[in-house]
């Protein structure tokens, strides 16, 4: 295989040009180009679509920890697994908001809340719809993950005024069955699908470091980049550590480089899409997480946790933004010279 000759075969990274015919042979040969090439293509595309100096902040709350009835193999909060995690009731509503309000002032535009369901209940929607509208109330953007959602229950969240939908596809399709059995990769999709129908941005990605080939976060990207529409955001997770879950036996942090290949990837594949570095980012260090903003990712989770893992704490990630000149909610652009401190 020579990647730079397939890449000039099929044309990658043309210009930025949306595409929603994408194959894996073609996105191996683009992961492939020599390391300069591809991130050079990648903040290319950046430039066409994004500030490239600009960094979104989100925050993301657990408002419905643990107990769920899935049996995803990465997960702490699956009933299926002891993984020390305490299954816990909805959160009220009130405190929510006040959680939310902490966010906001600490650089947060965006929060993000997450209940361990399989599918929510109608009166727990109802909560839920409730807090969107609280959140929205705040000026802030909204996003909600609860698992499967059926039409009617998608159009309800879109009348509350949510901006955003995570529902994750975690993995290729040949690779989804070694980690998942109670959910298929369809009833992902046709939650994304309804998402769509009720006027509902989508923020869906994937989760590397669980034993997987590259080939299967290649074909992950290929399933994303093939939908009707791209995701508006795309998170991409490196696999936390959790005890007590299947994935440990298989398990395998991914190689630093190979994390900023595959965001330059999808950068190139999905032009106009915020892709977010989510979970796993304090296994990273200031230099990849650098990289991987230069190869296009433009989004991170800001907060000590991230659910029920760890995360970079705010000074951190405020240090290294004043360092690299990025802007945000979260600090405003330094001086040269505090640029240059360590």
């Amino acid at each position: 295989m020579n990647p730079a000759a397939d890449a000039k075969r099929y044309n990658l990274g043309n210009g930025g040009l949306v595409r929603f015919d994408w194959k894996v042979v073609e996105a191996v040969s683009l992961y492939g180009l020599p390391f300069a090439d591809l991130v050079f293509q990648a903040q290319s595309v950046h430039r066409q679509n994004f500030n490239p100096n600009h960094v979104e902040t989100a925050s993301l709350l657990s408002i419905k920890t643990g107990g769920c009835p899935e049996d995803c193999g990465y997960c702490s909060q699956s009933a299926h697994f002891d993984t020390g995690v305490q299954a816990t009731r909805l959160m009220d509503g009130h405190d929510v908001v006040v959680a939310a309000k902490r966010a906001k002032e600490a650089g947060a535009t965006r929060f993000c809340m997450a209940a361990a369901w399989r599918s929510p209940k109608e009166r727990d929607l109802d909560r839920v719809c409730d807090m969107v509208s609280a959140v929205k109330g705040l000026g802030m953007e909204s996003c909600v993950t609860l698992g499967m959602l059926t039409a009617t229950q998608a159009v309800k969240l879109s009348e509350a005024g949510l901006d955003f939908y995570n529902h994750n596809v975690d993995t290729s399709p040949e690779f989804y069955g070694s980690i998942i059995s109670t959910r298929t990769l369809e009833d992902r999709i046709d939650t994304l699908a309804h998402v769509r129908e009720a006027g509902i941005k989508v923020c869906c990605g994937g989760i590397i470091g669980m034993g997987e080939r590259v080939e299967d976060r290649l074909g992950m990207l290929v399933l994303l980049a093939n939908l009707p529409s791209h995701p508006e955001s795309v998170p991409i997770n490196l696999w936390n550590e959790v005890k007590g879950v299947p994935v440990n036996e298989k398990a395998e942090r991914p190689d630093p480089i190979a994390v900023a290949r595959l965001v330059a990837t999808a950068r190139i594949m999905m032009p106009k899409s915020v892709v977010r570095l989510s979970a796993g980012r304090q296994y990273m260090t200031d230099e990849l997480q650098a990289l991987c903003f230069l190869a296009g990712a433009n989004s991170i989770f800001i907060g000590d946790i991230l659910l029920t893992t760890p995360n970079p704490q705010l000074n951190r990630d405020a240090h290294l933004f004043a360092r690299l000149g990025i802007t945000s909610e979260l600090t405003e652009p330094s001086n040269a010279a505090d640029r240059g401190a360590d």
